[in-house]
């Protein structure tokens, strides 16, 4: 990962462990060894707090978005969407589905960025140095796209009820009322039957987020940034993080956003599937609320890697720099 303070290397680890990881270099004393059980925990701590937070604290956005998307002749824009919303919901309208977004999505950040540590090490060490670095955004998408398929299980039943408590009108205001309702109307499959749009949303939007972001950090640094990066502040790598995450962020939303309607539409209605609502939303419907959904998504991911290598610093875990060619290519 290219995040902020440099790489402080692995305690005890020999070289030969380093096969095929580029970013390994510049060893340093770190407080928790890289790959450990323990560092991959913590990277799951940072994906937790980094999604859980951002995700709920955009809920007013996301609501209004998912409403645009469902009923797009009575919420025609951003501004209105709040001012209708205001008007039936009152203030507090604005904050419904905090509780399954919070849960949802601290849940998903846990698989989201503790796998991808996981998955990105191990199949780095599948490759030699050289072909890891010369094949590195392919294996950024590949460990990504692996994490985000077991993030998504985690996040279907807590986004099932956050939709429908924010897209169907006096279905329940609060968790606690209705999971249960769903339950009994539906059974498990209430939960469930979003999950493949789900992965049709996220993976492509996970892949695009860590291995854009990874690949814009790396331009950054080499074409914007006056010095090097292992010359640069805390602060100003933390900076870079941002900036880069926005970037990724704006990807993200656009690649992602189709199948994000047909999610928001699949969970406000009963027995419909995701081919139904695709071919009722047609080209043009799937994009309804792109605008909103850029302005969340670039903030929220550019937050979110924020966080996440807030955390990293926080702990002193091993964070490795930018990728450098191996000697062999040199």
């Amino acid at each position: 990962m290219c995040d902020a303070g440099g790489y402080r290397a692995l305690r005890g680890r020999s070289t030969g462990q380093l096969k095929g990881r580029p970013w390994a270099a510049a060893l340093e004393e770190s407080s928790y060894e890289y790959g450990s059980t323990k560092y991959l925990l913590l990277c799951g701590l940072g994906g937790m707090l980094s999604c859980g937070l951002t995700h709920t604290a955009i809920v007013p956005l996301d609501l209004v978005k998912c409403r645009m998307q469902v009923d797009p002749s009575k919420y025609k824009g951003i501004l209105s969407g709040f001012g209708v919303t205001l008007r039936d919901d009152g203030l507090r309208g604005l904050a419904r589905g905090w509780a399954p977004t919070f849960l949802g999505y601290s849940m998903q950040g846990l698989f989201k960025f503790g796998l991808y540590e996981v998955f990105k090490i191990r199949y780095a060490e599948l490759l030699s140095q050289e072909k890891a670095y010369e094949w590195r955004t392919g294996l950024y998408l590949a460990a990504s796209a692996s994490a985000e398929f077991f993030a998504d299980v985690a996040l279907a039943p807590m986004e099932a009820v956050k939709v429908r408590m924010q897209t169907q009108q006096g279905y329940a205001r609060t968790l606690r009322a209705a999971a249960p309702k769903m339950y009994g109307e539906e059974g498990l499959w209430a939960f469930y039957k979003g999950v493949a749009p789900l992965w049709m949303r996220q993976i492509p939007y996970t892949m695009m987020k860590f291995a854009c972001f990874e690949r814009t950090v790396e331009a950054l640094y080499k074409y914007v940034v006056p010095k090097p990066q292992s010359h640069c502040t805390k602060s100003e790598q933390l900076a870079v993080t941002f900036v880069a995450g926005y970037i990724a962020g704006v990807f993200c939303a656009v690649v992602s956003h189709p199948a994000d309607s047909v999610v928001s539409v699949l969970n406000k209605e009963k027995g419909s599937t995701a081919f139904d609502v695709l071919r009722r939303l047609g080209f043009k419907g799937v994009w309804k609320g792109l605008f909103a959904r850029i302005i969340m998504i670039g903030t929220l991911t550019a937050l979110q890697w924020f966080i996440y290598d807030s955390v990293k610093v926080y702990f002193k875990l091993p964070r490795p720099p930018v990728p450098q060619a191996p000697k062999s290519r040199k």
